[in-house]
């Protein structure tokens, strides 16, 4: 039923904004002039579609079907890690546009309205700070997440204004009426092509928290001063992180991931006198997270005062774990079976905009296998064929929720 052609055209076409030729990777960060480019794309891509397109206080462009009253929301993220791969989150925003334009070439009497987002910021890649589209669009986001800086000094509210978006509006953006909010994405891990599968449904997802930590010490010459009466940063943050590698072994759904480190002076012959890294840590049991958090920080502490150092502990970001609706895995579960698919249940390790909705309305995503589990890398793949039949199942899918 679905144009799987036009579809893999429109990512085709799409993963060439912001792409590095020499590395295959793609780079658009949120508010950015390269961003504008896939904005301007994807909005002519809606406007084919058929949807009346508008884009909100702080920049998620909204395409909707006619009519008023509570929504079928689907949609994802166009923005990428620093030289990501095309189809982690642009793959859901086109699948989504896909079903609408299909849903209106066929005709189809739709008892609902389906609004196809493309939310800004999911990754949090520019500002260290993630999902700014789906907490303003869920009502969780508040001005003072906007004072967040960038590497070059630049907040999100400054972006915002350069980009034309006015900080102060963006309580405007919370969207009081919705009926469901569904998700197509690549799974960007292994499970479903350890158990051969093209498709899968999320039963949940696990919720990140962000710290952001700061040892000081001194700097001095490398070659004047003993080692027994050095104050290194640097080596402190190591003894750290081997901690927490060492912490989190036995751990079976949590994880614990350094992902960013600045050293300072940053010279050769000098001691680092500070170190700033950030710690992602992730479950689906809130609970046990946030016990594991009170572990790390401990052992920072400990590493802290062994060595001398001075810290300080920042919180960037604390999402919490979200369970998917029963009723809508039971009915895209139905609809795998119906392509004669075995469905199979897993949790996401990875983060999504859906999570910002799970306390505002019923949500569920339907994962595609992903090629030996990469994302976030050029090397990321979904197969044609995997995509269109996973777009062909979500669909199906979206036709019965916009019909009931």
């Amino acid at each position: 039923m679905i144009n799987s052609k036009r579809l893999l055209g429109h990512l085709a076409e799409l993963s060439e904004i912001g792409k590095n030729d020499a590395t295959d990777g793609i780079t658009r960060f949120s508010y950015t002039d390269v961003e504008q480019e896939a904005v301007d794309l994807v909005t002519e891509y809606m406007r084919r579609a058929g949807l009346a397109v508008t884009v909100d206080e702080v920049g998620n462009v909204i395409g909707s079907t006619p009519g008023i009253g509570p929504a079928i929301v689907v949609g994802s993220h166009i923005d990428t890690v620093p030289e990501g791969g095309k189809f982690d989150g642009a793959l859901g925003v086109l699948s989504a546009i896909e079903i609408a334009q299909t849903l209106n070439e066929q005709q189809v009497e739709q008892t609902k309205i389906l609004k196809v987002v493309a939310f800004k910021d999911e990754e949090g890649s520019r500002f260290g700070f993630g999902m700014i589209g789906s907490r303003a669009m869920a009502g969780t986001l508040k001005e003072s997440h906007l004072n967040v800086l960038d590497n070059d000094g630049i907040s999100i509210a400054q972006a915002m204004q350069k980009s034309g978006f006015n900080p102060k509006t963006i309580d405007d953006a919370k969207r009081e009426v919705m009926d469901v909010y569904v998700e197509m994405h690549i799974e960007q891990g292994k499970v479903l092509e350890k158990a051969n599968l093209p498709v899968g449904i999320v039963s949940g997802i696990a919720g990140p928290l962000w710290l952001e930590i700061t040892l000081d010490g001194i700097s001095e010459h490398a070659g004047a001063t003993p080692m027994n009466i050095r104050k290194d940063a640097l080596a402190g943050a190591s003894e750290c992180m081997i901690e927490i590698e060492t912490l989190m072994q036995s751990e079976s759904t949590a994880v614990a991931t350094v992902g960013k480190l600045n050293v300072y002076p940053n010279g050769t012959n000098v001691i680092p006198g500070k170190v700033v890294f950030t710690i992602d840590i992730r479950d689906i049991d809130e609970e046990h997270r946030n016990g594991l958090e009170k572990q790390i920080i401990s052992i920072i502490q400990q590493v802290s005062q062994k060595r001398d150092l001075q810290w300080n502990i920042r919180e960037l970001q604390r999402v919490k774990p979200v369970k998917a609706d029963p009723a809508l895995q039971q009915l895209l579960s139905e609809k795998i079976k119906e392509a004669g698919i075995e469905p199979l249940k897993l949790i996401s390790g990875a983060g999504h905009d859906a999570m910002q909705f799970g306390d505002r309305c019923p949500i569920t995503m339907l994962f595609v296998r992903s090629k030996d589990g990469i994302s976030h890398n050029p090397l990321e793949y979904s197969s044609e064929e995997d995509i269109a039949l996973a777009t062909e199942v979500f669909y199906k899918f979206i036709y019965d929720l916009v019909r009931k």
